[in-house]
């Protein structure tokens, strides 16, 4: 864990207190987020992207300016979750483990339990995005970069009224067979539309030699 992340010393007059707190950069793509209704948070592997996002919809529950969190995180094989035992949220758990790790990270493990109890956080896969819309909730999009565009629009299209969606992702970790289709690439073109900004983060908050070894890694497959 990266020095920037401290650990919290007080509880907020709302009741709660976060474990740990943002850095400087985060802190000012968190102002930029919560003043627009979609936002794309672009970086590299150990950037704090999904952490970051995990805050900020945490915070909207806890201060009951949002009424429930939405996870989503495309599985990299259409969303055919037929051979894992179990329902949905067993289904999921491989994928979404991530995102709960961030949460932990962030708030007590049993407080957070204690929300998806109470419904407060509902894992969705993309399979199962299509139909619905989502009204005063956070919606979280991670691995975003996973989904190719038709998926990304359809999931755009799912945004409702004081509703807030986030998307988190790298183009440098793209698995999908053709990387032009994408749906990280489309957001990134969208320019200019209120409501919508897209943020870099680039800091890292991995073990520092990461910093040495991810341009090599970038340098060596341009070079392929």
């Amino acid at each position: 864990m990266s020095k920037d992340f401290v650990n919290g010393k007080k509880n907020n007059k709302k009741g709660y207190r976060f474990l740990l707190s943002l850095n400087e950069e985060q802190k000012l793509a968190k102002a930029q987020i919560l003043q627009n209704a979609i936002s794309v948070i672009i970086g590299k592997a150990g950037s704090g992207k999904t952490l970051l996002a995990c805050q900020i919809a945490l915070q909207e529950i806890l201060e009951k300016r949002k009424t429930k969190i939405i996870i989503t995180r495309p599985t990299i094989s259409k969303e055919d979750l037929g051979f894992l035992p179990g329902g949905i949220e067993d289904k999921m758990a491989p994928w979404v483990s991530p995102i709960y790790g961030n949460m932990y990270q962030l708030l007590r493990r049993e407080r957070v339990e204690t929300m998806i109890r109470a419904d407060q956080i509902e894992i969705v896969p993309v399979s199962y995005m299509r139909g619905r819309t989502f009204l005063n909730s956070v919606i979280i999009i991670d691995e975003c970069q996973n989904l190719d565009d038709t998926q990304t629009l359809m999931i755009l299209q799912r945004i409702g009224l004081g509703s807030k969606m986030i998307f988190c992702g790298d183009t440098d970790q793209t698995d999908l067979k053709t990387q032009t289709k994408s749906g990280l690439k489309f957001l990134q073109s969208i320019k200019n539309i209120e409501g919508m900004k897209s943020i870099e983060l680039e800091t890292n908050h991995r073990h520092p030699i990461l910093d040495n070894i991810l341009p090599i890694y970038d340098k060596y497959f341009k070079v392929k």
